[in-house]
């Protein structure tokens, strides 16, 4: 496809936004980079550049960091009452939702999802994390503690903002993700370097201009588009930035806590999954069936916690898969800007090579393609949804995150919970996982069971601005989200005062 049919597409706001100059948004300002540096942008469903960003690299994160910092220390932003930052947050959100369906268009074109979508989870999702951090912004208390030690003492702890944060999001969704580091930082009191991934910078940019709009003082939000080995690698081991957060995958992780050992500043990580879905033989097959499919296909298979393990008793293995294999072939897979798309393409040439490669690799290793298994069409970065039965624990495809549109099917033949669980819980990540039966006492004892941040009964991938959201083993460190989130971006100050 052309890529000049998508942009067709395009309203009149998202268009105008795209034709415009795309910079970095530095203390309240749109800049070159320092080096003068660009980095192109492709569009998924062609497969065609659609615009050049500034490449942020260090030079440039040295003065993000001085922004924040004054905005931090001396601006109008340390002084501000909580109140106040709330009021700008909502305002915030109050825009966002304003122009939702500019954004909406902006998020599909640039990660290839489908603009109903995008409308609905990622543009509504960023309103609602924004309105419910501001309302954290005036309940971020200490406590009064009575001690033992002998003597009358006033003993209480403050809560104060760990600083300037350097936050760093994914591709898979850019605008949600950058409410999730920005909304608490923001409630905390804290000031921001956010760095939104290199396939996917636009939505991060018109966000930037709201921000301006918003009115926030300058140097509290800075916006660095650039690559993860310059920007994001100056970013994590920045003596000046006080804490890291990172979504993204298990192995760029592991580089980020090594980068920001230098200062020793703090880290959050949400990191990768390989989720198991756990079918009981007394499941409701007519929620089973299409629940399993959206695990795993919704967002293109592109979710950190997508069910891409599917563990299904004997009794109903064979029906199950079957019903996934028929959603699967019902999906409309398509440019993300056409309404009727369901399945938008991967985000980038090196994601469809992945992706592709893995299921390769399962062909090899004896794996059988129940549906899919195929790159779909010669333009753009489009895979079929994919089913793969006949495998085992050693497989590549059962032990590794794929993020793409393939699920594993695994029959097991026990009633033993425990030895359920042990299967389950045999990978290195322990991110998500979901039970679907119908007796709510074999769930929640499984849901004790499994190894992992967040467990869903009859349902899967569900996320809400209240509740924690975060990983087990190599899934991370740290909660996301609810006021775990709050934690993150505070420091604990205890005060003993002697009366």
């Amino acid at each position: 496809m052309d890529v000049s049919t998508t942009l067709s597409r395009l309203g009149n706001a998202a268009s105008s936004f795209l034709a415009g100059k795309h910079q970095l948004f530095i203390d309240n300002q749109f800049v070159d980079a320092k080096s003068g540096k660009t980095f192109d942008v492709f569009e998924p469903s062609s497969g065609q550049m659609i615009a050049k960003v500034a490449a942020a690299d260090a030079a440039d994160v040295d003065v993000a960091v001085a922004a924040a910092r004054r905005a931090f220390e001396t601006g109008p932003w340390s002084k501000m009452v909580p109140a106040e930052r709330g009021k700008l947050m909502n305002k915030l959100a109050d825009l966002i939702e304003a122009n939702a369906d500019e954004l909406a268009q902006i998020e599909s074109l640039d990660n290839g999802k489908p603009v109903t979508f995008a409308r609905f989870i990622d543009i509504g999702g960023t309103i609602d994390m924004f309105r419910y951090m501001a309302g954290w912004a005036t309940r971020i208390n200490g406590e009064t503690i009575t001690p033992s030690i002998p003597g009358d003492w006033h003993v209480y702890t403050l809560r104060e903002p760990v600083g300037v944060v350097g936050q760093i999001v994914p591709w898979n969704f850019p605008l949600a993700m950058a409410s999730w580091k920005l909304g608490p930082a923001l409630a905390a009191g804290c000031t921001a370097i956010l760095k939104p991934a290199e396939q996917t910078p636009l939505s991060a940019l018109r966000l930037a201009q709201l921000i301006q709009e918003a009115g926030f003082p300058p140097g509290v939000i800075n916006i660095l588009p650039g690559l993860g080995e310059t920007a994001g690698a100056a970013i994590a081991a920045h003596p000046g930035i006080d804490k890291v957060a990172f979504t993204g995958s298990t192995e760029v992780g592991k580089l980020i806590v090594q980068a920001a050992s230098g200062n020793l500043k703090k880290v959050s990580l949400e990191l990768g999954g390989k989720s198991p879905v756990v079918v009981f033989p007394d499941v409701d097959m007519a929620r089973a069936i299409p629940g399993a499919a959206n695990g795993i296909f919704f967002n293109s298979g592109q979710v950190c916690t997508a069910g891409s393990r599917l563990y299904a008793h004997k009794k109903v293995f064979d029906r199950l898969v079957e019903g996934v294999a028929a959603e699967a072939a019902k999906i409309k897979v398509g440019p993300g800007l056409d309404p009727a798309t369901q399945i938008g393409p991967l985000v980038s040439q090196e994601q469809l090579e992945r992706v592709t490669g893995y299921i390769a690799a399962g062909r090899r290793d004896g794996a059988t393609v129940v549906t899919g298994g195929k790159r779909l069409g010669d333009d753009g970065y489009f895979v079929q949804p994919t089913i793969l039965a006949d495998t085992n624990p050693n497989m590549s495809v059962v032990r590794e995150e794929i993020f793409g549109p393939v699920i594993c099917a695994i029959p097991f033949d026990d009633d033993d919970l425990d030895r359920i669980a042990r299967e389950a819980n045999a990978t290195s990540y322990g991110l998500a996982a979901s039970i679907w039966t119908t007796n709510l006492g074999i769930a929640h004892k499984m849901a004790k069971r499994i190894k992992a941040g967040s467990v869903w009964i009859n349902t899967h991938n569900m996320v809400d601005p209240a509740v924690p959201f975060g990983g087990y083993k190599q899934s991370g460190w740290g909660r996301e989200m609810s006021h775990n989130a709050i934690d993150l971006y505070t420091e604990t100050k205890s005060v003993f005062a002697s009366l």
